[in-house]
């Protein structure tokens, strides 16, 4: 107590974080799209030089599909639809599309973050301003672990 302490941001740092923690949301919003509905987070890594999505999943991930998540990443992207952030009620939120990860507990008070018509979903994190801040989205890896949860690795503009 009655210490003094400096701290400071290493402001590349979270600027590389909070692009890919952009990134996830649309690679989340991406798998819904491309491999159903059921497909839901299960933990995720957002580091400065990549990320990596867990998520639930019941087959490997066809070449094919890869392509098609990464095309469809890659396209909100070049939208460069802003990453905005709302402060709502939870119910209203999830009322109006955002999606809630189940099994995690919520203040009666949510933040939301959308961007664009893509994705929407409760998230408290630090995000890029625009989607096309993120530059590119490159999957490196997906592969398969117990019960069904699957991890895609990906790299983000300059990596």
């Amino acid at each position: 107590m009655g210490d003094l302490v400096r701290a400071q941001v290493d402001g590349e740092r979270r600027r590389a974080i909070a692009l890919n923690h952009t990134a996830t949301h649309l690679l989340h919003a991406a798998l819904r799209k491309a491999l159903g509905t059921h497909v839901q987070q299960k933990g995720s890594l957002v580091a400065p030089d990549r990320l990596r999505f867990d998520f639930s999943h019941f087959q490997p991930i066809s070449p094919a599909e890869l392509t098609q998540i990464e095309r469809l990443v890659n396209a909100q992207i070049r939208l460069n639809a802003p990453a905005e952030t709302q402060h709502m009620g939870y119910e209203s939120a999830v009322a109006a599309g955002a999606m809630a990860l189940f099994g995690e507990k919520y203040d009666k008070d949510v933040r939301v973050l959308r961007i664009g018509d893509f994705s929407m979903e409760l998230c408290g994190g630090t995000h890029g301003q625009r989607a096309g801040d993120i530059d590119l989205f490159k999957i490196v890896t997906e592969s398969g672990v117990a019960s069904g949860g699957r991890p895609i690795e990906a790299l983000t503009g300059e990596a």
